[in-house]
């Protein structure tokens, strides 16, 4: 039996069906079109056979485009509601069964995702997007590569060299795990509501091996959100406040090899973890997340 998609009338009177209204609160926005979900799926190069996660499946319109090509699904669904009725949607829609697996939680907060999935695609609300991501590579060492769609500045932040303007923290958090890239466009025009803001994917690869442990990586997460909370200042100045002086700052800095006058903005993700590495060692309940 072939999956089907949904159409912009059904999603429609799907939403009424469970009295769901699209709130700019939780940045809820439906995509409607289906050459939009597939094109997304497209540039996550899903293939047969594969455990996709998807966060906020919503309706079902990304869902149904993941499980058409031959692919797993577990869904992560905060809204009960939605949860609760996407099993039936697929099953409506020709998904075999077995191939959806939801589970009903808030994404910043799940643990474990059933199938251990190896890619991430997802249409994420612009005021979690960073947030969830994040968490997600950092708790699921499994997940190997995605593509989701955001806001299009958080996009273009996720993706920025060293040396742009909106190079930032989530940039070189970001680049800790692998690396990342802008895959395309999506129309305004697709979603409903209609947002106020324009939306780009964002795909990821993940960078072979483990980068550092885990003590490690806070540390350097640390750093980093010092270094970019007074972006406008040198490092010497910015991290005098983590190592106790401009003074101890300057020594740590010398040591990694990066120049102590350099902004925040200047520093690749290699950078910041030589840092880490030669700062001095601290509390575990001292260290940023």
């Amino acid at each position: 039996m072939t999956v089907t998609l949904l159409g912009a009338a059904e999603i429609r009177r799907l939403a009424a069906e469970l009295d769901v209204t699209p709130t700019k609160k939780l940045g809820q926005n439906f995509v409607t079109d289906a050459n939009t979900v597939r094109k997304i799926v497209q540039a996550a190069r899903v293939q047969p056979g594969e455990r996709v996660v998807e966060v906020g499946p919503g309706l079902g319109s990304l869902t149904l485009a993941i499980l058409e090509t031959g692919a797993a699904v577990t869904a992560v669904e905060i809204d009960h509601r939605l949860a609760a009725r996407l099993p039936q949607t697929a099953a409506e829609h020709g998904v075999p069964e077995g191939a959806l697996t939801v589970v009903d939680a808030d994404a910043l907060r799940v643990a474990e995702l059933p199938g251990e999935p190896t890619v991430l695609v997802a249409n994420l609300p612009y005021n979690v997007s960073v947030p969830v991501l994040l968490h997600f590579l950092e708790t699921f060492p499994y997940l190997h590569r995605g593509v989701v769609m955001v806001q299009a500045e958080v996009a273009e932040r996720l993706a920025a060299k060293p040396g742009s303007k909106i190079y930032g923290s989530p940039s070189v958090k970001a680049a800790w795990y692998g690396e990342w890239r802008l895959t395309g466009t999506v129309s305004r025009q697709v979603f409903w509501p209609v947002p106020n803001v324009d939306s780009l994917l964002v795909g990821f690869d993940r960078s072979e091996g483990e980068r550092g442990s885990e003590a490690e990586r806070r540390r350097t997460f640390e750093i980093v959100d010092a270094a970019f909370n007074q972006r406008r200042k040198m490092l010497r100045q910015a991290l005098s406040g983590v190592f106790g002086s401009s003074a101890a700052a300057t020594e740590v800095l010398t040591a990694a090899g990066v120049a102590p006058t350099a902004r925040g903005e200047d520093l690749t993700v290699d950078d910041y973890q030589r840092i880490a590495q030669q700062a001095p060692a601290v509390p575990d309940a001292a260290a940023g997340v």
